[in-house]
């Protein structure tokens, strides 16, 4: 029998939550926390699948931005998705296709974290 049975909850450490709340709710269209708790340092947000919840919590003193660990979140086409985050502001690097496996690209919440997005990737490299 398995010990775990999947990821409940992923968190990444923030500066200053009042503006992860607005990033992570309103400009990766998160929605309102699944859990909204500041004076524990928590705001944990549902993601849309099976896979677990993302939280942002309180930094501690000398915090530097996560590139280490990522967080990687699904998404139906990642070219579209990187195209509207871009429109909104965000930091996105441009989407790589590993034909037959994944498309995936980073992108930056306001504090530098590093994140990624995912999505299906053709069954071929287009034609040059």
């Amino acid at each position: 029998m398995p010990i775990f049975g999947g990821i409940n909850v992923v968190s990444i450490a923030v500066p200053d939550l009042d503006a992860a709340r607005e990033f992570y709710r309103d400009v990766l269209g998160l929605g309102a926390p699944a859990y909204d708790l500041p004076d524990a340092g928590w705001i944990e947000f549902a993601t849309g699948g099976a896979g677990g919840n993302l939280a942002v919590t309180s930094a501690e003193a000398g915090w530097e931005p996560s590139t280490g660990t990522t967080i990687v979140l699904s998404t139906g086409d990642c070219h579209a998705a990187c195209a509207l985050l871009r429109a909104r502001g965000v930091r996105c690097d441009d989407p790589v296709v590993y034909p037959g496996y994944v498309t995936f690209c980073s992108l930056y919440d306001p504090f530098g974290n590093r994140l990624q997005m995912c999505s299906p990737a053709p069954d071929e490299a287009p034609d040059p």
